[in-house]
Formats: structure tokens, sequence, C-alpha cells
């Protein structure tokens, strides 16, 4: 009966322990797999939702790789190169304007030309003409895989407008561009964040290279809503 008494004593000091503290929870630590695993998918769902709407904002040509060609990327360039600049700077090395693929970044500042060269020997005579001037130049081409050329380009028919105030609508761009041959149904606004500001941009398609260029010589520095505008064609 001693022995009885004092395990029942013991259990009595073990069931005290694990009793819920006076807040009402559980004196042990919760797991947090299930608040984590939310949270990703929050993140998943958010990152899903930026990548549909750039992908809204930016579709207008896919050429797929072509078969036997050499592809590389050319750093170094600036906001207003284009691609007859570079078909000049490498002019014996057989590239045209639909061997080249301009890549912007998130405020549409060019970064670098993915280039299709349609042999090595290309590729190797413009690494050589680019480190013969790269002293002047300092441009800087790489080599890389064919899935880089795999992402859609503008073509040179589309205009990014720049500067549009905040409370611009469809029609004020459009009274804007009036004169201009433009396809009314692609203006579309695209709000980018930069640095604790964020900035709202307009872009506009043409039916050809022609018409956007002519757009922004005529356009360029015109007044939206009484504020000025900055235009350029994206390649």
């Amino acid at each position: 009966m001693s022995l009885l008494r004092k395990l029942i004593r013991s259990n009595g000091v073990l069931l005290h322990s694990l009793k819920p503290n006076q807040g009402g929870g559980s004196q042990f630590p919760r797991q947090s797999t299930t608040h984590h695993f939310s949270t990703q998918s929050e993140q998943q769902q958010q990152q899903q939702q930026r990548l549909n709407q750039d992908s809204a904002v930016d579709p207008i040509l896919r050429q797929p790789p072509r078969e036997g060609s050499i592809y590389a990327k050319l750093y170094g360039i600036g906001m207003f190169t284009t691609k007859n600049d570079v078909i000049s700077y490498l002019e014996s090395c057989n590239l045209s304007s639909e061997d080249i693929k301009v890549q912007y970044n998130g405020l549409f500042l060019p970064v670098s030309m993915v280039l299709q060269f349609p042999s090595h020997s290309a590729y190797e005579n413009a690494v050589s003409i680019i480190r013969r001037k790269s002293r002047v130049y300092h441009h800087k081409i790489e080599k890389v895989a064919p899935a880089h050329w795999g992402f859609d380009s503008y073509d040179g028919k589309a205009v990014l407008i720049q500067g549009v105030p905040r409370n611009a609508i469809s029609e004020d761009i459009e009274r804007m561009l009036s004169g201009c041959d433009f396809n009314s149904s692609s203006l579309r606004f695209i709000w980018r964040q930069n640095f604790s500001d964020s900035m709202k941009f307009a872009m506009v398609q043409f039916p050809s290279k022609v018409d956007a260029m002519n757009a922004v010589l005529e356009k360029n520095g015109s007044f939206c809503l009484n504020t000025q505008i900055s235009m350029r064609v994206l390649h």
C-alpha cells in the first residue's frame, strides 16, 4: 500500500505539470509549419500574378531558335543603341535585324542584346572585333545556350511613353497621339516601382517600324495633362 500511494502521488504531480497554462495555451511551443507553407503558397501566387501581368503587357514577337545557329549576349549597349548600330559594328558577321533581340529590365532599360549568328566562324569573328574595339566601346560578348533566344521581342513596333501622369487615362494618351497610325486596342498602362516611388508608363503598338519611329519623332516631348512626356521605340 505504501508503494501504491507513492505511485499515485508521482502520477498526480506529472498530470498537474501537463495541465494547460492560465492563458489557455499549451506550455509546449507550437510548430509553425502550416504557417510557413501558407506563406510560401501566397508568395508563389503573388509571383505568378506578377509574371502573368508582365507577360500580358509584353507579348509581341517570339521566334524559336534556329538550328545550327550560335547564340551570344552582347553587353555594354546604351539606351539608344539600335540593331542597325550593332549590324554596322559587326559588319562582317552576316547579321540582320531578325538576328538581334534586345533584353530590357523592369524599368525598360536595355541590359543586353541576344545575337543569333549563322555559324561558329561568324561568332568567332564577332569576338575578335569586340576584343579589338573594347578599349573604345567597352562591349563584352559571351556565348549562351539557344534557350536565351526564346523570349518576346518588341521588334521596333512598340513605343514606350515615360512620365505619364498618375491620373492619365487611355483617352488622354490617344489624344496626345492624335495623327499617328497606332493600334488603340494595344494601349496599356504599366506601373513599376523605382526605389521609394512608383512610375507609370504607357505602351502602344504600331503597324510597322516606320510608324513607330515617326510617332516618336513627331510626338516625343509632347504634353499629356500639362505634363511633358518622353517616348522611345522598344526593339
